[in-house]
């Protein structure tokens, strides 16, 4: 079988299943993938083929003796990519910053530990903005990440590394994490799909966190399909992590029935306005409509805390960063600059070793969470957290789901934005409002605007992932934009 780097994860396993294919051949094609398109992509931090070849030939010779009745898992010998803010045992994870440069983590997190249980392989580590602070992976102190489609463009971000690589037939999936939008518009910008489950669906423990009640880690892939593959392995409660919920997780797969007749799809008036390419705002309706057509009610919906939304997630954020960075001292991670004495080696270090967007992201929430600044910022927003939150669940009442722009523009050219902070924050404008409110969002790719992707969001209730799933199968089922491939 030719063009082993273009299959799907649900073709692969199809392949794998029938044994037209195995996994170190697939593996292998995509390492020659790699090798002939990263140097014009630069998606991947570190690259593990040795220990990726070694995984697919125990993966070919479990299912060799699966043929016995053994029951493999739905990625069992599939190649995925890692993004590298999450912990991988024995493998480097610098979280795209100089002070985790030479950082190995000792253990796996658990959405690792689950994927190897399943029979993952795994490819590498994905660039992303340093500490997943960012929406254009500009911020990496490795260098960008450049979109498949336009290599003059950004891929989005954070997850951009992880979005690039699936967009440019790298590896057919990959984990990323979102905290308002990191997998979701990087997803949109490189024509992916991409999907960001409930928070506490899916555990935090062994991701490098940045904001604590925000983070989730979800899978992004060329068809819904083959996120509800990976979405099945990783879900699910975890003793490590006290956030996650013991909802039982449901058959995703299974949820994928192509019938959508009769869901009530709200659409918000409050994310087609200002700021809005013309070309987005008439392909997302387009799309929209699209669910129309195939049976769904559309009804219009308000969320009228949206506008607050910027200004909320930009003070809880870096609040929750602050906090989190503050153990990147020199002393326990990384490298040291060194000082007259220990609180000036502290400073150095952080100060040379933190990246610009870092560094301002924690003098922010410094600030907010200062004496005599806390309740004026930090527990206003979480006040406002509350009504947009509110807000969905009104909607809630009376809908199935939210359909929305994900991203206010296609990709922009790098460097356009990197002085104009603000200009890059309200890259994550409808984003950033399921992230507040912990609920599930998934993209899917609805076509094109000056010949770059535009993606539709499909945003459900908690823990109905499944709905979701099924509204965005359903569409690509219906349209072929989940096929388009950028020629690199």
């Amino acid at each position: 079988m030719s063009d082993l780097h273009l299959l799907t994860i649900t073709a692969a396993r199809a392949a794998l299943d029938a044994g037209d294919i195995t996994s170190v051949a697939l593996t292998e094609a995509l390492l020659a993938r790699i090798a002939a398109v990263e140097p014009r992509v630069h998606a991947f931090l570190t690259l593990t083929a040795e220990q990726a070849l070694e995984q697919a030939r125990a993966a070919d010779a479990q299912r060799s003796h699966s043929r016995s009745g053994q029951a493999l898992g739905p990625i069992h010998g599939i190649p995925l990519a890692i993004k590298d803010v999450i912990c991988t045992s024995g493998i480097r994870t610098t979280c795209a910053s100089h002070i985790l440069e030479t950082f190995v983590p000792p253990y796996d997190a658990t959405v690792i530990t689950r994927l190897r249980a399943a029979g993952a392989v795994f490819l590498g580590k994905t660039n992303c903005d340093e500490f997943a602070m960012g929406s254009s992976t500009e911020n990496s102190g490795f260098g960008p990440t450049r979109n498949p489609w336009d290599v003059s463009r950004v891929p989005g971000g954070s997850s951009g590394g992880s979005a690039a690589a699936v967009a440019a037939s790298e590896v057919p999936g990959s984990l990323g994490t979102d905290t308002g939008g990191s997998i979701r518009q990087p997803a949109a910008l490189c024509g992916i799909s991409g999907l960001k489950p409930t928070y506490g669906r899916v555990s935090r423990y062994g991701l490098v966190a940045f904001g604590s009640s925000l983070d989730q880690a979800g899978p992004l892939a060329w068809t819904v399909a083959d996120l509800a593959l990976i979405l099945q392995v990783i879900a699910g409660t975890d003793p490590f992590d006290g956030t996650t919920v013991p909802h039982a997780v449901p058959d995703y797969h299974a949820a994928l029935t192509g019938d959508i007749r009769g869901v009530r799809i709200g659409i918000p008036q409050e994310y087609f306005g200002e700021g809005m390419e013309p070309g987005v705002e008439q392909t997302t309706r387009t799309a929209i409509a699209a669910l129309g057509d195939l049976g769904a009610e559309l009804v219009e919906v308000s969320l009228p805390h949206t506008r607050y939304a910027l200004p909320t997630y930009y003070i809880i954020a870096p609040a929750e960063a602050s906090a989190n960075l503050a153990r990147y001292d020199g002393v326990r991670y990384g490298p040291r600059v060194a000082g007259n004495s220990m609180w000036d080696e502290i400073e150095r270090t952080r100060g040379s070793l933190f990246g610009p967007e870092v560094r301002r992201r924690i003098m922010l929430g410094t600030y907010t969470l200062s004496a005599g600044y806390y309740d004026a910022y930090y527990k206003r927003a979480q006040q406002v957290r509350t009504l947009i939150r509110n807000d969905f669940q009104q909607a809630f009442a009376t809908v199935d789901l939210l359909a929305t722009p994900t991203s206010p523009t296609v990709a922009f050219p790098i460097g356009q934005k990197v002085d104009d902070p603000l200009a890059m924050y309200l890259s994550d404008i409808f984003t950033l409002t399921a992230s507040m409110a912990g609920l599930p969002g998934l993209v899917v790719p609805c076509g094109f605007s000056c010949n770059l992707p535009v993606g539709l969001q499909l945003i459900g209730k908690p823990f109905d992932e499944a709905t979701i799933l099924r509204v965005g199968d359903a569409y690509q089922r219906s349209t072929d934009w989940h096929m388009q491939r950028p020629t690199l």
